[in-house]
């Protein structure tokens, strides 16, 4: 076996950098999710840059199941909470504010439902999903006294970093409002989780793959990789029944998430694996609502490679966070 011993002790036997197990070692116990819905909308729904969305998006399928409108940060959380002790007798936390965009209303009512939730009892830090032409200075000055007093991510929504991928799916911003935010959140010290989807037609594997340098060089401190799948009420499930989309195939995509995680950074936390989503809203591929499966292949190609995460992460690859290096992954893009 070639896996160092030095990663087997310091990632409890896995073969990536598990955010799970960064949780448990800051805290001493499993903390917990909870993922938080406050009907915000989209900058690409409401035609400030489009309307419509994502192609590939229906809020349904990261709303709590037994999401009530208009439920207070409070309530929801009194109900994560209550099923997690219940399940797992857990008492501590993570509000997770997951649905649409987080950060997409004024400063004023923004702190006002963070501090809610940083409020509620076990909640022991905050978890931020938003696009990244939505975090101006003001949004990430809170951002930044926020992390001061919790354990906080900010999560960006990447998803591909081909400008002409971003614009078949209709996203309304590009790789440069993402460096650029990555940028400005660094500079305050943040904890930088970036989105990604992996299997986008017309994207070949060195294209996906092409990431991982953005995000060494970038010097992001978390990653969330996605599958693309097909959601219910979606434009991109009208693609799909037409024929006209190709999905990846479970092996395919064990195999290329395996060939990511040899490519990054070892510092950098894996958040997630794949995507996940209810049956009854998911129209394909059938194995991607099997996410405890798709855990265990992915795991299986680790150790039947004998690899691990940053096996093929050179520090070369890391560049410089400005310059000649980003400046690279921008050719090409809109000014």
């Amino acid at each position: 076996m070639n896996f160092p011993v030095s990663l087997q002790k310091s990632w409890h036997g896995k073969r990536f950098n598990s955010y799970n197990r960064v949780l448990k070692d800051i805290f001493g116990a499993r903390v917990y999710k909870i993922g938080l819905r406050m009907d915000f909308t989209c900058p690409n729904r409401d035609g400030k840059v489009a309307v419509g969305g994502c192609i590939y998006c229906n809020n349904a399928s990261h709303t709590p199941q037994d999401y009530r409108s208009r439920a207070t940060v409070t309530e929801q959380l009194e109900q994560g909470a209550a099923a997690l002790k219940m399940r797992h007798r857990a008492d501590r936390y993570i509000a997770y504010f997951q649905s649409y965009t987080n950060t997409y209303d004024s400063v004023t009512k923004l702190e006002s439902l963070y501090r809610e939730a940083l409020a509620f009892p076990g909640v022991v830090g905050l978890a931020i999903a938003t696009r990244p032409d939505c975090v101006d200075d003001e949004v990430l000055d809170l951002l930044q006294d926020l992390s001061q007093r919790s354990y906080f991510w900010l999560e960006l929504g990447l998803e591909s970093m081909h400008d002409r991928t971003l614009q078949w799916v209709n996203r309304g911003h590009g790789l440069r409002e993402f460096i650029d935010a990555v940028e400005r959140a660094k500079r305050r010290q943040l904890r930088v989780c970036a989105h990604l989807i992996l299997g986008f037609p017309g994207e070949s594997r060195n294209d996906m793959l092409e990431t991982t340098n953005l995000l060494n060089r970038l010097a992001i401190d978390g990653v969330k990789l996605h599958n693309l799948h097909v959601i219910k009420n979606t434009v991109l499930e009208k693609y799909y029944n037409s024929g006209t989309l190709t999905l990846l195939s479970r092996h395919e995509y064990v195999s290329l998430v395996a060939d990511f995680l040899e490519r990054l950074n070892p510092e950098m936390i894996v958040h997630r694996l794949t995507g996940e989503t209810y049956r009854a809203i998911t129209v394909a591929p059938d194995w991607s609502v099997d996410k405890i499966g798709v855990h265990n292949a992915i795991f299986k190609e680790l150790d039947q490679r004998d690899t691990w995460q940053g096996r093929l992460y050179r520090v070369d690859d890391k560049g410089e966070r400005s310059g000649a290096a980003i400046s690279d992954c921008l050719q090409g893009a809109p000014q």
